[in-house]
C-alpha cells in the first residue's frame, strides 16, 4: 500500500483548454488511490513569464509540472537534467521539483518510441521525413534514432533550428544521414515515414503541413498533434493508404512515463487507456 494520499501537478503551455492531461493524471491517481490535482497554467492569460510560474510551482507545493509547446527548450535551460541523452534533446516536457534544483526529464522521447511500436511494431522506419524541429521534434527525432533510422530528413522554417537538431543527433546516431530541406512537399518524395511535429493541425491552427499528393509512396505518418487527434495531416495520410500513429498515442505513453516520475506508483496501463477512450466517446 501506499502511503502517497495527494499529489498537486500542473501543466505549462499555451493553447492547451482542450489538453487531457489532467484527466489522464486524475485517473491514474484514482487507480492508485491517490487524490491528484492538476493545474493548467498559461503564461499569457496569467500574465507572467516562464520561469515565474515555475518558480511559483515550486513554492507552492506542486511535486512536479508538464511542460508543452513553446516552452520545452526554455524548461531544459533551467533546471537540472541527469540523464545525457535528455540533455543532448535539449528539451524537457517533465519537472520534478526539489532540492536544490527541479529536475527534467523527457517521456515524449520514450512515450513516440512506444507510440511507434504499439501501431507499427518492429518494422524499420525507412528514411523519415519530420517537419517542425522544436520541443517535441527534438525529442521524436531521439526517438527515431533509438528505433534504428537510418536517413532523416529534416524541415523546418527555421533551417538553423534543423541544423542544430542535426549535429545534436550526431552524438546519439553517428551514421544517420541526415539532410536538411527547404520543402517539405519535395523532401517528402522516396519517404517511408511522414512526420508533423509543427503546431499545424491542432486547435486554433487548423492546416497541414504536407500536400496530400505528398504522401504518395509513403508507408507511415505521425502527428505529434492531439488535440484534435484525426488532424487534416492524418486524414489525408489515411485516405493515401500509410498508417497512421495518431498524437493521442504519444500524448498517453508520454503521460503514462511521467505519471512514474511524479509519483513513484506503478500503472494499470491498459486500464488507464480503455477509460481514457470511454470518457471520450461520452463527451
Amino acid at each position: 500500500m501506499t502511503t502517497l494520499k495527494s499529489l498537486k501537478l500542473g501543466l505549462i503551455g499555451d493553447n492547451i483548454a482542450r489538453s487531457r492531461s489532467p484527466l489522464l493524471h486524475r485517473l491514474a491517481g484514482q487507480q492508485n488511490g491517490v487524490e491528484v490535482t492538476y493545474d493548467r497554467l498559461v503564461p499569457r492569460e496569467m500574465d507572467l513569464g516562464f520561469d515565474e510560474i515555475c518558480d511559483g510551482c515550486a513554492r507552492q507545493g506542486y511535486r512536479g509540472i508538464n511542460v508543452t509547446y513553446p516552452y520545452k527548450e526554455s524548461a531544459a535551460r533551467r533546471v537540472e537534467v541527469d540523464d545525457p541523452l535528455v540533455r543532448a534533446i535539449g528539451a524537457v516536457n517533465t519537472v520534478i521539483f526539489g532540492e536544490p534544483r527541479p529536475k527534467g526529464f523527457n517521456t515524449d522521447y520514450s512515450g513516440f518510441m512506444a507510440a511507434y511500436r504499439r501501431v507499427i511494431g518492429e518494422a524499420a522506419t525507412g528514411t523519415a521525413l519530420m517537419i517542425g524541429t522544436g520541443g517535441v521534434g527534438r525529442a521524436v527525432a531521439f526517438g527515431l534514432a533509438g528505433l534504428g533510422t537510418r536517413s532523416l530528413r529534416l524541415v523546418d522554417r527555421d533551417p538553423a533550428k534543423a541544423e542544430a537538431l542535426a549535429e545534436a543527433l550526431k552524438s546519439v546516431a553517428p551514421d544517420m544521414e541526415i539532410s536538411i530541406w527547404l520543402s517539405a512537399d519535395k523532401a517528402a518524395e522516396g519517404c517511408s515515414g511522414l512526420i508533423n511535429c509543427t503546431p499545424v493541425g491542432m486547435v486554433g491552427h487548423e492546416g497541414t503541413p504536407l500536400a496530400p499528393a505528398a504522401m504518395n509512396g509513403a508507408s507511415w505518418a505521425f502527428d505529434a498533434v492531439y488535440t484534435p487527434a484525426d488532424t487534416q495531416f492524418l486524414q489525408d495520410a489515411a485516405a493515401a493508404g500509410l498508417k497512421v500513429i495518431s498524437g493521442w498515442e504519444l500524448y498517453f505513453f508520454q503521460g503514462v512515463h511521467a505519471w512514474r516520475l511524479f509519483s513513484g506508483l506503478g500503472l494499470d496501463a491498459v486500464a488507464l487507456r480503455s477509460a481514457l477512450l470511454e470518457i471520450g466517446e461520452a463527451l
